[in-house]
């Protein structure tokens, strides 16, 4: 495929199911704080499936350009929570798991349709199916300011969890060393499109 024809494909297949799949994402997260007790998310628009609420302008135009990009972080207020750490916990990994769902879904549609292999339709789906599968994966590596890092945070002890939430100091280092990997890697570009995180306070070490 030349590079002409690649880009084609990823402004009419890819960028559409990375932002597709970037709102299911987030409106998860969004959704899942509020059923937990937090209305912070809905307060501010964020609990819904219109991807216009959840794009970050330089975000896109990166995704766009780099193959690398992100959405707005859901906005959390932990103390809303009854349990603080699992409120945190849940929240977080809503958003994976939404994406896996999706990637079930499609998987289904996909098979109980049986697009013909040549046909866009096909094409779309196995697209979309990707993005799906990259996303919820990469969202769950256990740094900041993805997900895992804040599902793994909500198991800890006070202290550990106090050092650990620490660490999203380096947030900007981590993300730039995890780029460098996944874009030096043969996994498809989609699987470092979108990151996502949720945004609690910070606990106490005691």
């Amino acid at each position: 495929m030349t590079t002409t024809m690649f880009d084609i494909t990823w402004m009419v297949f890819a960028l559409p199911s990375i932002i597709l799949a970037s709102a299911v994402h987030e409106f998860a997260h969004a959704r899942t704080a509020y059923q937990l007790g937090d209305p912070t998310a809905k307060a501010e628009g964020r609990m819904t499936l219109n991807p216009l609420a959840h794009i970050d302008p330089i975000g896109i135009i990166c995704m766009i350009f780099f193959r690398f990009g992100w959405s707005k972080p859901v906005p959390i207020n932990e103390n809303n929570f009854t349990n603080k750490k699992l409120g945190i916990s849940l929240s977080a990994l809503a958003g994976p798991a939404s994406n896996f769902v999706i990637l079930l879904l499609t998987a289904l549609l996909n098979y109980l349709l049986k697009p013909s292999t040549a046909s866009p339709l096909h094409f779309f789906l196995v697209v979309f199916a990707i993005v799906n599968c990259s996303l919820s994966i990469f969202n769950l590596i256990p740094i900041p300011p993805l997900d895992g890092h804040k599902i793994i945070s909500g198991f800890l002890p006070n202290r550990l969890a106090y050092y650990w939430e620490d660490i999203e100091k380096y947030s900007l280092i981590l993300m730039l060393i995890l780029v460098l990997l996944v874009s030096g890697s043969p996994l498809p570009a989609c699987s470092s499109s979108s990151s996502s995180s949720v945004t609690p306070e910070k606990p106490s070490p005691i």
